[in-house]
């Protein structure tokens, strides 16, 4: 798969979304245009108008992003082919340095208030709090004189030339977003050792123990499932597919078979694509449990044949 040199994310323009595009090297040597949703961002990969999209799948505060997930499961298919988790630290800013004291009314997205209401309350108790439509329009409007300060992430202040007042407000020191870049389907990177691999499953909501199944392929495999969320599938009341997080990769064998056992035992699975973890306060190379790595597979597979061929050998337990 060629490099994406096309970007667009979630605007508007200077949110944590772009901000977080601009970790990577290639985005800055690219084009990166703001789109003003998750569904119209995906779709501009999907009619061949960007190469990848950044949109948010999780924060560690506010949880999952539904939106985002739904459109990955609708749709034609599109795959995640890379992660990135970003600190989300908001800065208060304004057109020039000033006392707390004196700020009346200051702009933020409703999600920022939420993120910073016990700051807020410490430092700007009598300040009235004006919602606005993203980070990214508060330090806009800081910037135009309409607020005398706002809630903006980092970037915000740099393109709009603001004073910063204050730094790392959040109620939640360690909170963090984590982001896909998402594209249309083709071979996924090259496993690390250090992978993760999505997939969105939907299950017989009749056959008892369905779920159990699901999570019974993963385990005799020894993969490790590092996250599981429900959403409703928007048929009725009841009914939800399960987004996974795997550990691994899907050239792996072990994670290979258990996409084939999740083949047999769910009426739908989709996969959304097999990526490097992200490095920022994840864990190290993931090492397979005895008896689970690509040899023990390679081995137990040469043993079968052997068995199937009438090898002597074979039925004494060599290949």
């Amino acid at each position: 798969m060629s490099a994406p040199t096309r970007f667009v994310y979630l605007g508007p323009e200077t949110t944590f979304a772009e901000q977080a595009l601009r970790t990577l090297p290639e985005a800055e040597r690219g084009t990166c245009v703001p789109a003003r949703s998750v569904p119209e961002a995906l779709d501009a990969v999907r009619a061949g108008e960007a190469d990848a999209a950044l949109v948010p799948l999780e924060n560690s505060v506010g949880g999952q992003v539904g939106v985002s997930l739904d459109e990955l499961v609708a749709g034609t298919p599109l795959i995640i082919t890379r992660e990135i988790v970003l600190p989300v630290q908001f800065v208060l800013v304004a057109r020039e340095d000033r006392p707390l004291g004196q700020l009346a009314r200051l702009a933020a997205h409703p999600q920022a208030s939420a993120q910073c209401r016990g700051w807020l309350h410490r430092n700007l108790p009598d300040a009235t709090i004006v919602d606005v439509l993203s980070n990214g329009a508060a330090a806009a409007g800081a910037a135009a004189g309409e607020f005398d300060a706002a809630l903006c992430a980092p970037i915000g202040a740099v393109r709009y030339g603001l004073a910063v007042l204050a730094k790392d407000v959040a109620d939640h020191a360690d909170g963090m977003t984590r982001f896909a870049l998402v594209a249309r389907p083709g071979p996924p990177p090259e496993p690390t050792g250090d992978d993760v691999t999505t997939l969105a499953v939907t299950i017989d909501h009749d056959r008892a123990g369905a779920l159990l199944a699901v999570l019974t392929e993963l385990a005799v495999r020894g993969v490790n499932l590092t996250r599981i969320e429900s959403r409703p599938t928007g048929e009725r009341l009841g009914r939800y597919v399960f987004f996974l997080d795997c550990e691994g990769h899907v050239a792996e064998a072990r994670l290979g078979e258990a996409l084939q056992g999740l083949r047999r035992v769910c009426s739908q699975v989709r996969f959304l694509g097999s990526y490097p973890r992200a490095a920022h306060g994840r864990g190290a190379r993931v090492t397979p449990p005895p008896g689970l790595s690509d040899a023990d597979f390679a081995d137990a597979a040469a043993w079968l044949a052997a068995l199937r061929a009438g090898s002597a050998d074979a039925g004494r337990g060599t290949p």
